[in-house]
């Protein structure tokens, strides 16, 4: 097994949950995930982080634009 440490928290310090979605502008976690990052083992977070490329080719221009909206606002 991997050591924790091994797997670095996908964190990018824009830490903005989009309400329609739930996930986090930045990282693309939930609240959840965020929240139990710190308790979840190296498999865990490894599965997280391979999500996180799916959650961002999904929804990352519908979260930019909302974002970017609500930043003119």
């Amino acid at each position: 097994m991997r050591d924790e440490a091994e797997v670095p928290s996908p964190c990018i310090s824009v830490c903005v949950i989009d309400q329609p979605t739930g996930l986090c502008a930045g990282c693309y976690r939930t609240l959840t995930e965020i929240a139990g990052w710190i308790d979840l083992s190296a498999e865990e977070r490894q599965a997280v982080v391979v999500n996180l490329a799916l959650r961002r080719a999904l929804y990352e221009g519908e979260i930019t634009l909302r974002h970017a909206a609500d930043a003119e606002r």
